[in-house]
This record gives structure tokens, sequence and C-alpha cells, in this order.
């Protein structure tokens, strides 16, 4: 979820497991609503037994692929090189890629956030052609926060976020940097969303558990709504 540039409008889709794409693009044609998968495969085709290309999804009806999320860094150890393919793979195939980066509680609570956003930008954005960027955007997960009964602040989130457009403005030019899209992912709800979104550098939310219930993530999208257009 994205909120709109000089516009009342905000960007949604929904990202469903790989089963329900073809079915959920169905239900969605005609509406606003985007639809995305949750992970690609690092190369368009060939012998990948049980993975899924970009170009099945393109086919599938995707626009959007989350690269990176932090269950899939964390959860299944992917590294920053092996994402570094996906976002490559995804971008030629068309689809507009949702970067996930962020650190983990020891890396926080060892002020060591800097450098970690900054290995992860640098090693899953190289070779990416500055024209790519437009398709694009990079969405902040701090680990720490989600599932952990912690709460990133409205201002730690402010933080990370400048410091992700900065990053990014050093390594394709200010222009570049200052239209990033830049998501927040820890542990978003219809309580915080609009405070998050309040934010100068918070430009939309990727949302987890509550977009499995829709009067949450309706709730969500309301306090996008309310700072859209900033």
């Amino acid at each position: 979820m994205a909120k709109g540039v000089a516009s009342d409008t905000i960007t949604v889709a929904v990202c469903p497991p790989f089963p329900w794409l073809t079915a959920i693009s169905e239900i969605l044609k005609g509406s606003r609503v985007g639809l995305g998968a949750q992970d690609c495969c690092f190369e368009k085709e060939g012998a990948f037994t049980g993975q899924v290309s970009p170009l099945m999804l393109v086919e599938a009806g995707c626009r959007y692929v989350i690269i990176g999320h932090s269950e899939r860094r964390h959860g299944l150890n992917e590294t920053d090189e092996l994402l570094n393919k996906k976002a490559k793979a995804a971008l030629t195939a068309g689809l507009e890629v949702i970067f996930c980066i962020g650190e983990l509680l020891a890396e926080r609570e060892g002020n060591r956030m800097e450098s970690v956003l900054h290995r992860q930008l640098t090693a899953g954005l190289a070779g990416i052609a500055a024209a790519q960027m437009e398709k694009l955007a990079i969405a902040y997960e701090p680990v720490w926060a989600i599932g952990t009964g912690k709460v990133a602040s409205e201002q730690q989130a402010q933080d990370a976020h400048a410091f992700i457009r900065k990053t990014v403005g050093t390594l394709f030019g200010q222009a570049i940097g200052d239209s990033l899209i830049i998501q927040y992912g820890g542990s978003v709800k219809p309580e915080n969303a609009a405070g998050l979104m309040a934010q100068p550098d918070v430009d939309g939310a990727l949302v987890g558990g509550a977009s499995l219930k829709a009067d949450s993530f309706l709730g969500i999208i309301k306090g996008a709504t309310q700072n859209s257009g900033r």
C-alpha cells in the first residue's frame, strides 16, 4: 500500500499465496486493487522444481512481487545475493518489486541498524539500473517489532526511513532517493497506521496479519488516506 503523490488517492494491492493468484486475479478485474505475489524464482525459466518464475506471475495477472520478506530472509536464510538476483529477474519480467529490508532485535540493540540497512540496500540493489528504480519500492521491516510485543515508535520508523532514502539517494542519485516509495512493515494496525504514515518519509505500509481481517485492513487504508497527497 502506498500513498499517492500530490493526490488524494492511494495504491492498494493484495499479495496472496501462489495457489490463489489466478482466482483472485479474476476477482480483481475491473477494480482498483492490484495483485502481487509473495516471492518469485531468480530465473525466468528452467529446471527449478517447485519454483514460480516472474514470467509465470505476470501470466497469472500479477503487477507486484515481494522480495526479501523478513520471514524469507531470517526463516529461510535467503541471502542478499540471492535476493538481488530475484529482484533483477522480477524487474526484467516487468514486475514492480517491493524489496524488504530490516534489522533483528540484537542488531537494533547493538546500534547496528544503519550498517545492516546499508548492507542490505547496497548488496540487494547492486547492478540494478537507475531507470529501473521507478519500478521498485522499499519496505522497511524492523524484525524486532514483528510479533514480539515490542512496538516501533513513529520516530524510530521515520529515522529508519530517512536513512533508507538518504542511502538510496547516494547509490542512485538524489532525485531517485526523493521519489522512492518506502513502506513501513512493522506490525501495522488501524490504531497506528495514521500516525506512522504522517511521518515525512513513511510513504505506505506493508501489512501483515492485519490484512487478513477486512475491517482491520480497511482501517489501515483509511489511515493512509488521511495522509495521502502529502
